[in-house]
């Protein structure tokens, strides 16, 4: 199971979109940076850019949860 996961981990790294079908897609979403706000104390901060995973689940694993 390591072995997949990392070769998963490894594809994103990359930019690769890994699809497994029946099941869904992982892809990077890039974030840019901005100007935020600590809500406990109101401080401004500045948050970076970044790199986010996303999926997406697919028809099939959508359709096996709802039926």
């Amino acid at each position: 199971m390591s072995a997949f996961v990392d070769s998963i981990k490894e594809a994103l790294v990359r930019g690769d979109r890994v699809e497994i079908r029946g099941f869904g897609s992982f892809k990077l979403k890039e974030y840019e940076g901005y100007t935020g706000r600590n809500p406990k104390t109101g401080e401004v901060v500045q948050v970076k850019p970044k790199k986010l995973p996303f999926f997406r689940p697919g028809k099939e694993l959508k359709e096996y949860i709802n039926d």
